[in-house]
């Protein structure tokens, strides 16, 4: 086999094939559980061999040198597989832990006491900047849960009035939080 042209190399190499191409494959696949993989593992070692025939010693029994070449082939083959089941494992690992953490997250939030604070402040200080009038409505409307009619009637004034004084509130106070109406509209959603 010393000559690239030479026919009997192509003789010898498609006798080599025919000869033990069903026992490259069993032995293959007898440690890569895939013959899918062992055909191409075993395709690969003779491919191999047949790129690398001028390189060999002369009377090297070609047989043990493909099943060896498909020996290292598998080897690689299945550190391959662990390692991409390691790495795998590790995103399940890291799936479930970030899980873990959104859940245990969750939990112990408190929708009512998340800037509950902060947000009870900003309440406070633009309805104290708020005229009387329409600070005495809102307060009437959202925290006694009067009606605009009793409104109205309590305070003189049309239903239309007690309208004006609600919205004229609610602007202010979206304003004044509108930082927080993302989170709050979120918080909203989360728990309805």
């Amino acid at each position: 086999m010393n000559s690239p042209e030479n026919p009997t190399d192509i003789i010898s190499f498609n006798r080599l094939f025919a000869e033990n191409h069903a026992r490259f494959v069993r032995f293959a696949s007898t440690y890569v559980d895939d013959r899918m993989a062992a055909e191409d593992i075993v395709m690969e070692a003779m491919m191999y061999y047949w790129e690398n025939r001028f390189r060999l010693e002369l009377g090297l029994n070609s047989s043990a040198y493909i099943f060896t070449a498909i020996k290292n082939k598998c080897l690689n083959y299945l550190r391959d597989k662990q390692h991409r089941q390691q790495v795998s494992e590790q995103l399940m690992e890291h799936a479930s832990w970030k899980l873990s953490l959104q859940l245990a997250t969750l939990e112990a939030c408190d929708p009512e006491e998340l800037f509950s604070d902060e947000i009870q402040q900003l309440v406070n200080e633009t309805l104290e900047r708020l005229p009387e009038t329409t600070r005495r409505i809102f307060v009437m409307s959202r925290f006694e849960e009067k009606s605009y009619r009793e409104i109205a009637a309590q305070m003189n004034m049309s239903v239309k009035g007690v309208e004006y004084h609600i919205s004229k509130a609610t602007s202010a106070l979206k304003h004044a939080l509108k930082d927080f109406l993302p989170i709050l509209l979120w918080l909203l959603k989360i728990y309805p």
